[in-house]
């Protein structure tokens, strides 16, 4: 089983259409999902909360701990269950679970899977390692994804943050995020996949899942973005970091995949452009 876990911090829109995005994929399948508000200022968030689905779990964080604190929290929560970390600011789509966990499946030595996206860096499609607009239609990205050919899988240096699945093995062998480097967000999913990868697991790219995502709707308000501190708190601990990701947008072993995904995105919207 899996457990789903949304961190959320005001952005009462976008965690509002993350969520009622989020009930209607799950309406046939049985999972536990954990919405956890952390000490967010807009009223909004609590009715949000209040008017979650029965069978959900909702917290609410009584102070601000941050993006970092209240993913481990979740991860918590989950018990012995692998968990699924969802931004509130991205939108799932049809049968995206299901293609993660198979992709998870197909290896146990799978510490994390990550579903590709329009705006997730070495996970963006079809522009790579940079944010495409937010998807016209995220239904027909995720059929392109199913029907363009068999999965590939790819291996990469790192998981994007924006939905991550964490393999509970891999989270008791090594731990959570770590709180006190990398504070309240940003670098944090970087350093765990390091260290999974240290002790011998592997990070996939789910080619057959799309999730969309805005980028900086939810935590964004607080003001987090990548700095210079949780880059070097990064690159002390894993000096080849960057050097390793490098490589890899340099291969790009994504590309014919990515190009095959296009090109049925294009019969599906009756040859609109895809998008550059």
């Amino acid at each position: 089983m899996v457990t789903l876990i949304v961190p959320v911090f005001n952005g009462a829109a976008e965690t509002q259409r993350c969520l009622s995005a989020l009930q209607r994929s799950l309406v046939s399948v049985d999972v536990q999902v954990i919405v956890i508000d952390d000490a967010s200022t807009d009223p909004a968030i609590s009715e949000i909360i209040d008017g979650l689905p029965e069978h959900w779990i909702g917290v609410r964080n009584r102070r601000n701990i941050g993006f970092v604190g209240t993913a481990n929290l979740g991860m918590a929560l989950a018990g012995r269950y692998d968990v699924i970390l969802l931004n509130s600011d991205t939108q799932v789509t049809s049968g995206w679970l299901q293609a993660m966990l198979e992709c998870a499946d197909s290896n146990p030595r799978i510490a994390s899977v990550t579903p590709l996206t329009n705006n997730g860096e070495i996970a963006s499609i079809p522009g790579f390692c940079r944010g495409n607009p937010w998807p016209e239609q995220p239904e027909q990205w995720a059929r392109a994804c199913r029907e363009s050919g068999p999965c590939d899988y790819t291996p990469v240096p790192t998981t994007v943050g924006f939905c991550m699945f964490m393999r509970r093995a891999c989270i008791d062998q090594i731990g959570g995020f770590d709180e006190v480097a990398f504070g309240r967000g940003y670098g944090e999913e970087n350093d765990w996949c390091c260290r999974a990868s240290a002790a011998g697991w592997i990070h996939v790219l789910c080619d057959s899942a799309y999730v969309a995502h805005e980028g900086g709707a939810s935590f964004g308000p607080l003001g987090l973005r990548p700095d210079a501190r949780a880059m070097e708190a990064l690159l002390a601990r894993h000096p080849d970091y960057l050097e390793r990701v490098q490589r890899f947008i340099q291969a790009d072993p994504m590309a014919e995949r990515r190009a095959r995904i296009c090109a049925r995105y294009r019969e599906l919207v009756q040859d609109r452009p895809c998008p550059a």
